[in-house]
């Protein structure tokens, strides 16, 4: 089954992590898999074919752009069936078909925020065949918008292993074993709450050390932010980074600040590794950790984050305790469903 995999861009996200690990897991389901984004240092990392697609940027113009390039992507890659991932990814990937051979979409659905659900639904209903959400809440909230019956398949954290040690990493960022580490994978947009994160961390002892993995539009911003609270040294930037089986390996805490989420590879990727979270009670990461595996805090109230990521890096049998709880969602279950949905999809569309 050849599937091509449509995605606005392949840096750090749980979207494009997802990317990543289907299309390497999918060569044991019988998948040829390639990909169509804007690029970044996961599609650097792919093993199957990628097609450089520029980001629409939620403009007309830019829509019409990545539709053509993704029309080149499938003229040569010839899917059976293409997996598009957003609502924005969908709609290029039904216009680059036109008037060439239609194939079924399925369109992975990772989230929104709340205000734009009735908009994402009319759009999918417009130009997906499927649709997966990767957390029963925001499938609920789809249906609530007028999408009818969105099947639901967990995200999962593909296992990835460690290249170093705990003492090679963290001598290479300058951290003595010693002292108490949070990291906090996710990009730097509005979305993520970043500013959430710092005002929180002015609160924590400043006996720790907070790793920020990800880039994005607000660094800069945020950099000044850090400056401002008196955090130089305390808290460290270290941009897109291909490693995060070895920082999780090095953190003693994972902490996710967001406004909104679909089902947080973060924190999947978190629990994989035995490291407990703080994350802020939104859809995906309230089922996330049902059953254990972090602390759960109101969203945007620093305070709260304070207090929970105090409570952890002080203890490391509280900490012991709490990832224990945790629930690892399995890879190959994820793939298992993805693979009879997509067949089932190429397979109608055969008759």
């Amino acid at each position: 089954m050849r599937v091509l995999h449509v995605i606005s861009e392949m840096g750090t996200g749980g979207a494009e992590a997802l990317v990543a690990g289907m299309t390497m897991a999918g060569r044991d389901f019988g998948w040829d898999s390639a990909v169509a984004s804007g690029g970044g240092h996961r599609a650097d990392a792919l093993r199957v074919p990628h097609f450089a697609v520029p980001p629409a940027r939620r403009s007309a113009t830019g829509v019409v752009r990545a539709a053509l390039a993704t029309k080149s992507a499938y003229r040569e890659f010839r899917p059976d069936v293409v997996v598009a991932h957003n609502v924005g990814a969908s709609a290029v990937a039904r216009l680059a078909m036109l008037p060439l051979r239609r194939v079924p979409v399925l369109t992975v659905f990772h989230g929104v925020s709340s205000t734009d659900y009735t908009k994402a639904a009319k759009v999918l209903r417009r130009t997906s065949d499927s649709v997966v959400t990767v957390a029963a809440a925001t499938a609920d909230r789809l249906c609530e918008a007028g999408l009818s019956k969105p099947a639901v398949i967990r995200n999962a954290a593909f296992p990835q292993t460690p290249r170093v040690d705990r003492y090679t990493v963290r001598a290479a960022l300058g951290v003595p074993d010693d002292v108490p580490v949070a990291l906090c994978l996710a990009r730097m947009e509005p979305q993520k709450r970043h500013d959430v994160l710092l005002d929180a961390w002015a609160m924590v002892g400043r006996d720790a050390v907070l790793w920020l993995a990800g880039d994005g539009s607000l660094r800069p911003a945020l950099e000044r932010r850090a400056h401002e609270l008196g955090l130089d040294g305390r808290v460290r930037f270290l941009g897109n980074r291909s490693d995060v089986a070895d920082l999780l390996t090095a953190a003693d805490v994972t902490v996710l600040t967001s406004d909104w989420e679909g089902m947080p590879i973060a924190v999947l990727e978190s629990l994989a590794a035995g490291r407990p979270v703080v994350a802020t009670d939104v859809d995906g990461v309230r089922e996330a950790l049902t059953d254990g595996g972090g602390v759960v805090v109101p969203r945007g109230e620093p305070r709260a984050v304070a207090d929970a990521l105090r409570a952890l890096l002080s203890d490391a049998d509280i900490r012991a305790t709490v990832a224990v709880a945790g629930t690892e969602h399995d890879g190959q279950t994820l793939m298992k469903s993805y693979d009879e949905l997509l067949r089932t999809m190429v397979d109608g569309g055969r008759r």
